[in-house]
This record gives structure tokens, sequence and C-alpha cells, in this order.
């Protein structure tokens, strides 16, 4: 299993629609808009780091209003 939280910039008044699109994916584990750099920040869960990267590219960063992310993978040290 592989965690990561996924920091999501958007278009000024998009980050609750976006937050609220992002919580509906299949493998996002929460997603809440926040203050600072980032507007909203997700938790998401996949099987693989491929599988992780392919639901940022075609299903986060398709959605509109969404300007850039940032994937930050979880490490157990």
């Amino acid at each position: 299993m592989v965690a990561a939280y996924i920091l999501i910039q958007t278009q000024v008044g998009k980050a609750k629609r976006v937050a609220g699109e992002v919580s509906s994916i299949g493998g996002v584990v929460s997603a809440e808009d926040v203050t600072g750099p980032y507007d909203v920040i997700v938790r998401a869960e996949s099987q693989s780091m491929d599988e992780l990267g392919k639901l940022v590219v075609s299903k986060i960063q398709a959605i509109e209003g969404i300007t850039r992310t940032l994937t930050c993978p979880v490490v157990n040290l």
C-alpha cells in the first residue's frame, strides 16, 4: 500500500468545489480546504506508485480549476 499527500493549488475561489470533486475519486481518503500556499490537501492511497501516478495525472489533475499539484508519498522510517 502506498499513501501520499497531494498538495493542490487552485484558481481563486475554486478550492471548495475542487475539494468536493476530489473527495469523490476512488483512492482518495480525504480532501480538505486549507490556507497557505496550497488550497486543498488530499490524502490518497493506492496499491503501487504507478497506480498513484495514474490517480494524480488522469483523475485529480483533470479537474477544472486545479493549477498545480505536488505529490508527497508517505515514507515509513
